[in-house]
C-alpha cells in the first residue's frame, strides 16, 4: 500500500514519491534556543518524530534535518536580560532541548545545524537573488522583493493584498512593498554582527532554513514539516527565496500539524498560559504525553487540559495493563496447539493490516491506535478463557505491539527495576504456597502487604498476574 499524505501546498492528499527511490529527506523547523521549548512545540517534535520513523519502517532511508534557531530578536533580548553571550544562552537552551526531547522519545535529527555557523552560505544566497532582480538593497538591510516573485503566496493559499493585510507586517522604511521581509540587517547598537557585502549585520530569520535544508538536502527536498503558525510568514517567505534563487521546487511535500490550545485557549503571554514541558513533566508522565498528541490525527487542533490528559492515561494504562499481564503469562506459559492461537493469529493480523492502512492514510495514529486497542481486548478475552493457550500465539501479538512501539513510544512502560519484580514475585510465591496449604490468614496477609505497595493481584484461569496500581 502506497503512502498518502496531505500537501499543505496543493490542499489535497497525494500519493508520496521521493525524489529518490528509497530515498526521503525531510527539513523540520526546529526551535529558536532562547527557552525551554513548550507543549505546542512538543506535539510537532512528537508528531514528526512518529512520521519519520513510520517511513524508516516502511523501508525508507531517511535523512532528518531539524535546525536550531541561535540568532535572533528573542535571543538578543533574552542574552542581555540575563547578562549571557548569545552562545552562553545557546548551548544552555540547546542541551536542554536534547534533555527534554529525550524524555518525550524524540530521537535526534541525524543533522541538527545552528544558523550561526552558515552565515556565509546566507549571504551567497542572498547576493544570488540581488542578480536576479528578487531583493534589494536600503542602507544596511537587504529585503526580497515579493511583488517580483509571481508565485508568492502559493503556500498559505493567499493572494499577496490578502496576506499583507491579514498579517502583522513591519512597515519599515526602505521597504518598497509591505510584504517584502527581510534576508539581511543592518547592525544596530549592541547587536552582535557579521561582516557582509552590505556592512556588517545579521541575517533575517527565514533565510537560515533555506540556506540549511539545501546544505544537507539539496536544492529540492522531499518534505518539510513543522507547526501551522509557520505557514505564513516563515514557510511561505522560504520557498519565495529558495525557489527564486535556484528556479527548481523547494519542497515537494509540505507537512503542517494542527494547533494545540490550553483548556481551549490559545497559548500565548499576555493569557499567561503557556506551558514549558519541563513544567508538564513535573507532574505527568511523559509517556502520557507522547499518548494525548498522538491520539488525534496529527493535522487535527487538540485542546490540552488536565481532564483530557487523566482521560488519555487511563487509556494508555489499559493497554500497558495488558501487555504487561500478556508478557507475565507468555514466561510461565508453555508452548501450545497451533489450533488453539489460529484465532489470535488472525486478529493480530488484521490489527498489522489496520494499522499500516491507518499511517498510510496521512499517519493517522488516531485510526491506528484504535487498532491497538481493539486488539487489547481481543488479547484479554483469549488470555482469560478457560481453554488451553498457545504461547506462540500470545508471542506474535506482543511482538506486533513491540514492533508498534519502535513508532509510537508509549506501550511498553519503562522498568521499575529488578530488585521490586523479584520482590513482588517472591510475594506471590508465598502466597500462593500459603493457599495450597489453606493458610488464608497468612494469603490475605500478603495480598494487604501488596497492595500497600501498589500492586494489585488477579487470579485468572492461568495463574496469577500483577500490576503497579496508578
Amino acid at each position: 500500500m502506497a503512502v498518502k499524505l496531505f500537501n499543505t501546498i496543493t490542499r489535497r492528499k497525494e500519493t508520496f514519491e521521493p525524489l529518490h527511490e528509497g530515498r526521503v529527506g525531510i527539513y523540520s523547523c526546529g526551535p529558536t534556543v532562547y527557552d525551554y521549548f513548550h507543549i505546542g512545540n512538543a506535539r510537532v517534535f512528537i508528531v514528526f518524530d512518529v512520521i519519520r520513523r513510520y517511513l524508516e519502517y516502511r523501508g525508507y532511508k531517511v535523512t532528518y534535518v531539524q535546525n536550531f534557531t541561535d540568532i535572533e530578536d528573542k535571543m538578543i533580548k533574552r542574552a542581555a536580560e540575563r547578562g549571557i553571550t548569545l552562545k552562553e544562552l545557546a548551548e544552555e537552551m540547546i542541551a536542554a532541548y536534547f534533555a527534554d526531547a529525550q524524555v518525550l522519545g524524540v530521537r535526534p535529527a541525524d543533522h541538527h545545524p545552528r544558523a550561526t555557523d552558515f552565515i556565509p552560505g546566507m549571504i551567497e544566497l542572498i547576493q544570488k537573488l540581488m542578480e536576479k532582480g528578487l531583493a534589494y538593497q536600503h542602507q544596511g538591510d537587504v529585503y526580497f522583493s515579493v511583488e517580483n516573485f509571481p508565485p508568492y503566496g502559493r503556500l498559505s493559499g493567499q493572494p499577496l493584498e490578502e496576506l499583507v493585510s491579514g498579517a502583522r507586517v513591519e512597515v519599515e522604511e526602505g521597504k518598497r512593498h509591505p510584504g517584502d521581509f527581510a534576508l539581511w540587517k543592518g547592525q544596530k547598537a549592541g547587536e552582535p554582527a557579521w561582516e557582509s557585502p552590505w556592512g556588517p549585520g545579521r541575517p533575517g530569520w527565514h533565510i537560515e532554513c533555506s540556506v540549511m535544508a539545501m546544505e544537507y538536502l539539496g536544492d529540492t527536498i522531499d518534505i518539510h514539516a513543522g507547526g501551522p503558525d509557520l505557514i505564513f510568514p516563515h514557510h511561505e517567505n522560504e520557498a519565495a527565496q529558495s525557489e527564486g534563487a535556484t528556479g527548481k521546487p523547494f519542497s515537494r511535500y509540505w507537512l503542517h500539524a494542527g494547533y494545540l490550545k490550553i483548556n481551549k485557549e490559545k497559548m500565548s503571554k499576555s493569557l499567561g498560559n503557556v506551558l514549558t514541558v519541563r513544567q508538564i513533566l513535573e507532574t505527568v508522565d511523559p509517556q502520557v504525553i507522547r499518548f494525548f498528541m498522538l491520539s488525534s490525527h496529527y493535522r487535527s487542533p487538540i485542546n490540552f487540559s488536565p481532564e483530557l490528559l487523566e482521560h488519555a492515561e487511563a487509556g494508555l494504562r489499559r493497554m500497558q495493563t495488558m501487555v504487561a499481564n500478556a508478557e507475565d503469562l507468555l514466561a510461565k506459559l508453555p508452548e501450545g496447539e497451533a489450533s488453539a492461537g489460529k484465532p489470535l493469529r488472525e486478529k493480530v493480523l488484521k490489527a498489522r493490516e489496520g494499522f499500516i492502512r491507518a499511517m498510510n492514510d496521512d499517519f493517522n495514529t488516531a485510526e491506528g491506535i484504535a487498532d491497538l486497542f481493539h486488539l487489547a481486548r481481543e488479547v484479554n478475552i483469549y488470555v482469560n478463557q478457560a481453554g488451553p493457550l498457545d504461547g506462540g500465539a500470545l508471542r506474535e501479538a506482543l511482538d506486533f505491539y513491540r514492533e508498534v512501539d519502535d513508532m509510537l513510544g508509549f506501550i511498553f512502560p519503562a522498568s521499575d527495576g529488578d530488585s521490586l519484580e523479584k520482590e513482588v514475585e517472591a510475594l506471590i510465591e508465598r502466597r500462593e504456597r500459603a493457599r495450597r496449604e489453606k493458610n488464608w490468614q497468612e494469603a490475605d496477609a500478603i495480598r494487604d502487604k501488596l497492595k500497600k505497595m501498589g500492586i494489585s493481584l488477579e487470579d485468572t484461569p492461568h495463574g496469577v498476574r500483577w500490576r503497579r496500581e496508578e
